[in-house]
Formats: C-alpha cells, structure tokens, sequence
C-alpha cells in the first residue's frame, strides 16, 4: 500500500499526475509540464511538496559527538542553527546515505532521503548509545519553496527566516503557523525548506501557492533542477558501492580538519587513501551531442571503444536547450572536452566532458 503525504488531496485539486515514489503517492508534475515547471522555477519560485523525506531528532548533549563518529563532517564545531551537508559511510567507504543535519538547542535535526529512512533510522538507533535519545518525526510535513523571487515570498511572512544565509536555519511563524525553516534546497536555486507539523500542512501549502510568484512543482523537474545544478540522487550518483572521493564530495574534508577523532568514522582509511591519492572513477559532466537523451546506466566508452564508465543521470536541460548527464569515469578519461560515447538502443553517441554544475549556483551566502 502505497503511503500519501499530508498534500495528496491538494495536488489532486491542482491536476497532479500521481506516481509511486519512494513508498508514497506522489506528484511527477501538473498540468502546464515538467518544462514549464523546470523553467518557472528558475525564474520565480517553486513550491515542492518532499514530505516523503525522513525527519528524526538526535537529543542529548553527546548528540553531535555521537554523529560525528558515523560521517565525515565536523558535527561538534556546528553551531546552533547552522547546517551542515554531509554522508554516512559504511566500513567499505561506500555512502549508506547523504543527509542535512541541522544543530539545534536541544541535539540534531537530520534529514534524510526518501527511499533510504528506514534503513537510516534502524542504523542510527542501532548506533547511538543511550545517552542520546533518538527521535522520528512522523507528524511533520517538509515543504520547498525554490528560486529566485523565494526570498521575497517568505519575508512576507517571516523577517527573521528571509534573513539567513545559506545552509542556516530558525525556529519561526509563517502567518501565525509555527515551522523550522532553513535556507537550503535541492535545485541550484536560492530558497528555503520548511519542516511543518502536519495538521498546518494544507493551510500553509495553500498560503505559499496562492503567492503570484509560486507555481506546485513535481519530482520530474525537481530531478532536472537538480541534474543541472550536479547534485547527486541517492541510488544513482550515490550509493553504499560508491565512496564520497569518487562522487566528486571531496569538498566535505576541508585542509586539517581531521584530528584524532574525525579519521575514525566507517571506512575513513580507503576515503582518506582516496582523498591524498586519488580514485580510480571519478564523477564527470557529460555534454550530449544529439536530441537523443542518454539515460542512467547507459554505458560509456572512449575513442578506443573501451568501456570507461556509465551514466548515472541524464536527461534533457530545459534551461540550456539539450540532453545533458552526469557519469560515474574512469579518471584518467574524464579530462574536460574529452569527447567519449554513451550507448543509446545499440547506438554510440557522442558527449563531450564538461564541469559541473551545468548551471550556476545561485545560493545566497
């Protein structure tokens, strides 16, 4: 039985088509299109319904110590409000999951993907102590709003929430709704997502929608929003085979910031092999010569026809008017311009490596 989230009625009402995601019911675009969704976002604002998102409280004063064994990132210098991007490795290197941990007064806030919440709570409670107390937070909704006119939509509801900076976050009341919001998101774009306990859900969707700047937008543009800004997805950039060195996230280990402590977390002595010395595959831009989108898993080869990689994500960029992916390389390949060949139905064709992202970051720092 497929799950609903606190909006499945109010996307019926506004045209969704419905399609199974994650466990859930959910909305892959509206009546205008993924384009026009694609496109409205970038140059106004999109409303995101990700309440299929896991949500969960680590609480206790050895919280951040406690987390900060089981990632990467610097967890215990976080303060207060502040947030963080970061991954759980496992003994192997590889990524069980990406997730955002924000600091709060009383512990952590930590969200994680859809399709990984189960597997991510079990493990967590499986590795905390009992000096910390883990928390699901079942009965909250979690919203987007995405794109250049967001700010302006929510500082007519919050002053203190159009305020932050990137990656930073506050407790506040969105007309009279209390919610945590924070000035993040998943497309490239500036904007905010807002944790909302459920029984508000509805009223505070249809406050933001009936905003002239903010269009409802489905997964499918949010999946190309976020190809174009080169953000990874989980089970496809990502997954518990791939180390963060090989998905290009060597910018979560800053210059010195591994003490006695943070060279311990899972799998740390391949990553930080990794990180002085480089992987063997590394993540790569690839540019499509043709209309022909080339899809995950089609399988890329070089001048010499031997196989260097595969796609990870592809499809069309509605903002730069082609077929565009991301793919998992040999690195010695995935020089900039390279000209390599993906496969598409027996067919070879042609994609030049490019940097990432496609599109510039516009976050506001």
């Amino acid at each position: 039985m497929l799950k609903q989230t606190p909006l499945y009625h109010l996307h019926l009402e506004l045209g969704a088509k419905m399609v199974p995601f994650a466990g859930y019911q959910m909305p892959l675009q509206y009546s205008k299109g993924i384009i026009h969704e694609h496109l409205h976002c970038r140059s106004h604002a999109g409303f995101f319904d990700i309440s299929h998102m896991g949500q969960c409280l680590i609480l206790g004063d050895s919280a951040a110590g406690e987390l900060e064994r089981l990632t990467p990132g610097n967890i215990t210098g976080l303060k207060t409000n502040a947030q963080k991007y970061t991954v759980l490795t496992n003994h192997d290197g590889g990524i069980i999951d990406d997730i955002i941990i924000t600091r709060i007064d009383s512990g952590l806030m930590i969200v994680v993907n859809a399709a990984c919440k189960d597997k991510d709570f079990t493990y967590l409670t499986n590795q905390l102590s009992r000096d910390c107390a883990f928390k699901e937070l079942p009965d909250y909704a979690l919203f987007a709003i995405q794109g250049p006119t967001a700010a302006t939509v929510i500082g007519k509801f919050s002053a203190a929430a159009a305020e932050l900076s990137f990656m930073q976050a506050c407790a506040t009341e969105l007309n009279g709704i209390p919610c945590r919001i924070s000035r993040s998101g998943y497309t490239g774009e500036d904007g905010f997502e807002i944790s909302v306990a459920i029984q508000f859900a509805e009223q505070l969707a249809c406050l933001l929608l009936a905003e002239q700047e903010v269009e409802a937008v489905g997964l499918g543009a949010r999946d190309t929003l976020r190809l174009e800004a080169g953000l990874c997805l989980y089970g496809h950039e990502l997954n518990e085979a791939v180390t963060p060195i090989e998905a290009g996230l060597q910018w979560l280990f800053k210059k010195g910031s591994f003490g006695s402590a943070q060279d311990r977390f899972p799998g740390a002595a391949k990553i930080l092999h990794q990180l002085q010395n480089g992987s063997e595959k590394i993540r790569a831009g690839l540019l499509v010569e043709s209309k022909i989108p080339v899809r995950d898993g089609s399988v890329v080869f070089n001048s010499e026809d031997s196989v260097i990689g595969h796609v990870t994500s592809g499809g069309f960029s509605p903002s730069l008017g082609q077929p565009i992916a991301m793919a998992l390389l040999d690195r010695h390949s995935a020089g900039l311009g390279n000209i390599l060949y993906a496969t598409v139905r027996d067919r070879k064709i042609p994609v030049t490596v490019t940097k990432l992202p496609f599109i510039p970051h516009r976050y506001h720092r």
